[in-house]
């Protein structure tokens, strides 16, 4: 019986299709929140509603985080701004061995910023001690020379100064869930990303090879990661930002979509 019932609920989460509010249906499968991760977060066991739980915490300025139930059933993270706000979900105390970060989320967002031209926004910020460094290994910015928005890894409040490499191979994609995954490694303080299971090798960056001064890149000790969205110039087109969030999870390996 509980297999079939696995089966079932898959069956009718490829048969959505995303609609424009929390109606569809994020392409989860089941046991989303296996042991032995550093964090892991499906929304499952959580109230709808504002957050309520001791496991994350909610970093916002005009804006919210919502607990809601889709049409399909299961629960994802409502993420609301107005203009250049904030709501981030927030990750402490983590200790990643040889300092190596894996993540991964599904995610969808109703409208990515047109306006004011080159608007950068973040959507995974982490954070911790020996660099200064505030990585954004998943953003994005607009680029109006294109026209177009496209994804791409940053930083600021580092040696290395405020930089998004955003890239036109990386085109974003509005009203649909994906399924994005990144990695920290200190090895080479390499950065790397996966949309939907497949690597861009342009979004990527390591201690020499980034968007910013020509100086080296250096991860910092990760203990705190950032989940959610912050667009940081003011008069933005659309003046709100909707975005959906759900499988969230944090580990020493690559999880996979």
């Amino acid at each position: 019986m509980r297999r079939f019932l696995a089966v079932f609920a898959a069956a009718l989460t490829l048969g959505t299709v995303a609609g424009s509010g929390p109606a569809g249906a994020s392409t989860a499968t089941p046991h989303s929140c296996p042991r032995g991760l550093f964090f892991c977060e499906d929304f499952e066991r959580l109230p709808p509603g504002g957050p309520r739980t001791l496991k994350w915490g909610v970093d916002t300025r005009h804006g919210t985080l919502t607990v809601e139930r889709s049409r399909r059933g299961n629960q994802v993270l409502h993420v609301h701004t107005v203009d250049n706000g904030r709501a981030f979900l927030r990750v402490d105390d983590i200790a990643a061995p040889d300092n190596r970060l894996y993540g991964r989320m599904r995610l969808r967002v109703d409208a990515f910023p047109t306006a004011p031209d080159w608007a950068h926004f973040t959507l995974v910020e982490a954070t911790g001690a020996g660099s200064a460094e505030v990585v954004r290994p998943v953003g994005g910015q607009y680029a109006p020379t294109v026209p177009g928005t496209f994804w791409g890894i940053g930083a600021d409040g580092g040696p290395t100064g405020d930089w998004t490499n955003w890239r036109e191979s990386a085109p974003v994609t509005e009203d649909t869930w994906q399924c994005v995954e990144w990695r920290l490694d200190a090895t080479d303080n390499r950065v790397a990303v996966w949309i939907d299971g497949v690597a861009n090798p342009e979004l990527t960056a390591s201690t020499t090879e980034h968007g910013g001064n020509d100086v080296p890149f250096v991860l910092p000790t990760v203990d705190t990661v950032k989940i959610g969205w912050q667009l940081y110039q003011g008069g933005t087109t659309p003046g709100e930002f909707d975005l959906w969030i759900d499988d969230v999870a944090l580990s020493s390996k690559r999880l996979g979509c």
